[in-house]
C-alpha cells in the first residue's frame, strides 16, 4: 500500500516539503485525495476526475493579486513543484496536478497547504 500524508498526522501539511516526482509512482487514489482535502482550506476543490485541485483567491486591487501570485511562485520555486496560475484583475486561480503521473501527489497538497498559510498571513 502506498503511504501518503494524512492531515491527522502529527505535523501539518504546510510543514512538509515536496519530494521530486518524475513518474514511476501511482497517483493518489480518490479516497486518499479526499482525506488530504480535509487538511486544506474549504475553498479548495477537487476536480471531478480527481486529477487536480484548485482554489480561487480574490483581492481588492491588481497590485495585491500580483503580489500574491509572486509569493505563490516563490513557494513553487522553493518546493520544486509548480502550479498553473491564472491571474486577472482582483483574482488569482491556483491549480495543482502532478503532470509526471497524470494525477495528484502528496506534493500538490503540501504546496496547497503552504498557500493556505500564505493566504492566512501566517507564512
Amino acid at each position: 500500500m502506498r503511504l501518503f500524508y494524512s492531515y491527522a498526522m502529527s505535523t501539518d501539511l504546510a510543514d512538509k516539503h515536496c519530494k521530486p516526482c518524475e513518474g514511476g509512482v501511482a497517483p493518489l487514489q480518490p479516497e486518499q485525495a479526499q482525506e488530504l482535502m480535509s487538511g486544506l482550506h474549504a475553498d479548495w476543490t477537487l476536480s471531478d476526475d480527481g486529477k487536480s485541485i484548485e482554489r480561487r483567491f480574490s483581492f481588492p486591487a491588481y497590485s495585491r493579486t500580483l503580489g500574491f501570485a509572486n509569493a505563490v511562485a516563490w513557494i513553487a520555486i522553493v518546493e520544486g513543484h509548480h502550479p498553473v496560475l491564472t491571474v486577472s484583475y482582483g483574482e488569482c486561480i491556483v491549480s495543482y496536478t502532478t503532470h509526471a503521473i497524470d494525477g495528484l501527489s502528496d506534493n500538490d497538497f503540501i504546496c496547497a497547504a503552504k498557500i493556505d498559510r500564505l493566504a492566512a498571513g501566517t507564512a
